[in-house]
């Protein structure tokens, strides 16, 4: 991430505050109001005292009048400011929530590889919330006291200029301790970032996990990783406290000190002479309350570099480049022609290579099964036709055209992908099915569901097709899942299809029904399947066999047997494995 100025960030999230400026306007003119009626005590202390010493019947009716005419205005200045700026608050943390949520949907496979989703869902909730404080509290207190402040420094110049020079000597001091004080917020906030962070990945892993969690008895050890994570934040938490403990005395210290020099200089005989009772009582009051807005202004400086620190990650997140998608070709209805030449990936510079040099060439409506052990790229090369990943050499084609010259969304509308982790949302089984689509037609849900082998279990669910399915479709058995993907995967009616070891976690009976389902899908569409099982892909027009990310065979299943080659080696060990059971 990089690192960026305070000014520089508050810049950027101006930006988010433009649209709306008449609200910010009118919480401008709020606390203007707010602090020119809460300078006026002051001069009401000098009516008072000036008024005490020549009574008069006006002055009797005015005093009282002057009184409730001050708190009216400062409760109207109060409102306009408190609403308004709540209002643009609001409206900020939403917008930056929306854009940090959409830009990281649109983020590369290899940022995801590289960040775990505790971190990545903090970004969206503590990081934005963090952003909240410094602007609602922050903006809200830096602007009723700082305009008080300017207010009381102008009425304090007008009674008195010489003494409220003498007064402000102190400014630069109570400078130095904010700017230190900020630095070290600044600091520390970031690393509270980062260990809440932590607290949400190790939280979201162990309870989203809990059955492998209970079954390995590691209780103790998830709490004690989770306590370890939550005493990082802790121990963060305490050196900002600490930091905050100490400025704001400090700054009351240096305020104070300047108060009583004040008072100490007002009382010689000579300044006494220059000013009526009433102008003496005014100064002091005035100077008097400008301790609450200064202590107040000091305060908020933890709140307002919390949010600066998590602005800087999430501007951070948002500087991060979208995945390339600069094609300008729409793929129409694709015939389901790929072509592969020369085709090599590694997932990063200093990483080995996955695939070396993978030459295919696959004719539309054909089934293409790839095998091979575990981490020989059969994953990584599917991977590649969605463009999740680019190749770090060679070329890629649909129909005779490279694939990054197709736009990315309608490119990977045209490729429907089942694999062995299903995943299903929190809604009902019609909304799973038909994922994404607004107002699907029921019929063609019902009629993808049929195809898939789904129909009958879902007619026996308490509400059919509308009944939800729980988290990650926690309700439903692994082959109904499974079934569930297939189902999607019929409807969405795509032309090329990639079955990612889509029979894996079957029992027979389930990889009966799938088998029939596959046959009903693959028909007239492009179809590579992975397989391990390799009496799932006996029927398939061409089988390739993978090996430390190269294609070492291919051919038919009774081709590749009668070669005796590697296929056969790994049909001898599996079949051989199956007979004794």
């Amino acid at each position: 991430m990089s690192e960026h100025s305070g000014w520089t960030l508050y810049k950027r999230l101006l930006g988010y505050v433009k649209p709306h400026w008449k609200a910010f306007a009118l919480a401008v003119v709020g606390y203007a109001i707010y602090a020119a009626s809460s300078t006026a005590l002051a001069e009401m202390m000098k009516r008072l005292i000036d008024g005490i010493q020549q009574p008069d019947a006006a002055f009797r009716l005015m005093l009282p009048l002057f009184v409730v005419g001050m708190f009216a205005t400062r409760g109207l200045g109060t409102f306009l400011g408190t609403y308004f700026m709540s209002s643009v608050a609001r409206n900020l943390v939403h917008a930056l929530r929306c854009d940090v949520f959409g830009h990281m949907l649109h983020l590369p496979g290899r940022f995801f590889d590289e960040h775990s989703t505790g971190h990545l869902i903090s970004r969206v909730t503590y990081h934005v919330e963090q952003v909240t404080g410094a602007a609602t509290k922050a903006i809200t207190i830096l602007l009723r006291e700082g305009l008080f402040v300017i207010g009381l420094v102008a009425y304090l110049l007008w009674t008195n200029w010489m003494l409220t020079l003498l007064f402000l000597a102190v400014t630069p001091l109570i400078g130095g301790v904010v700017s230190y004080a900020s630095k070290r917020f600044r600091r520390i906030s970031r690393r509270i970032q980062r260990s809440m962070g932590d607290v949400t990945h190790v939280a979201s892993e162990a309870l989203s996990g809990y059955r492998v969690v209970r079954t390995h008895g590691a209780e103790a050890f998830e709490k004690a990783r989770f306590a370890e994570a939550s005493e990082v934040n802790r121990r963060q938490s305490m050196k900002e406290a600490l930091t905050k403990a100490t400025s704001t005395p400090v700054i009351q210290l240096l305020v104070a000190l300047s108060l009583a020099i004040l008072v100490w200089l007002a009382m010689s005989p000579a300044m006494l002479d220059d000013m009526t009772p009433g102008e003496f009582v005014a100064f002091i009051t005035a100077a008097s309350l400008m301790a609450k807005p200064v202590r107040q202004l000091t305060e908020i400086n933890a709140t307002i570099q919390k949010g600066l620190a998590a602005a800087g990650e999430l501007f951070g997140l948002l500087d991060i480049s979208l995945e390339d998608d600069g094609g300008q070709r729409e793929p129409g209805r694709l015939e389901g022609r790929v072509s592969l030449e020369g085709v090599r990936f590694a997932y990063g510079a200093d990483q080995p290579e996955v695939l070396k040099g993978i030459d295919l060439e696959v004719s539309p409506g054909e089934m293409v099964a790839i095998v091979g052990r575990s981490g020989s790229g059969k994953s990584t090369l599917m991977g590649l036709m969605p463009r999740f990943y680019r190749p770090t050499a060679g070329r890629i084609r649909l129909d005779g055209v490279p694939i990054e010259d197709f736009k990315l969304q309608p490119l990977r509308r045209s490729i429907a992908l089942v694999s062995q982790q299903v995943t299903l949302f929190n809604a009902s089984i019609a909304g799973n099915i038909a994922y994404g689509i607004d107002d699907p037609d029921p019929a063609a849900i019902e009629a993808a569901a049929r195809a898939a082998h789904a129909h009958e279990f879902i007619e026996r669910m308490p509400q059919g097709y509308a009944t939800v399915v729980g988290e990650n479709g926690v309700m439903l058995s692994g082959g109904q899942r499974q079934r569930l993907a297939i189902a999607r995967a019929i409807f969405k009616d795509a032309p090329l299809l990639i079955l990612d070891e889509a029979t894996s976690a079957l029992d027979t009976e389930s990889e009966r029904y799938i088998q029939a389902a596959l046959e009903e899908v693959c028909r007239d569409r492009t179809t590579f399947v992975i397989a391990h099982r390799l009496s799932t892909i006996e029927r398939a027009d061409r089988i390739l066999v993978m090996e430390g990310g190269e294609i070492v065979e291919q051919g038919s299943h009774a081709e590749l047997l009668a070669r005796e080659g590697a296929y056969a080696a790994l049909h001898r060990l599996q079949f051989q494995d199956a007979g004794p059971a």
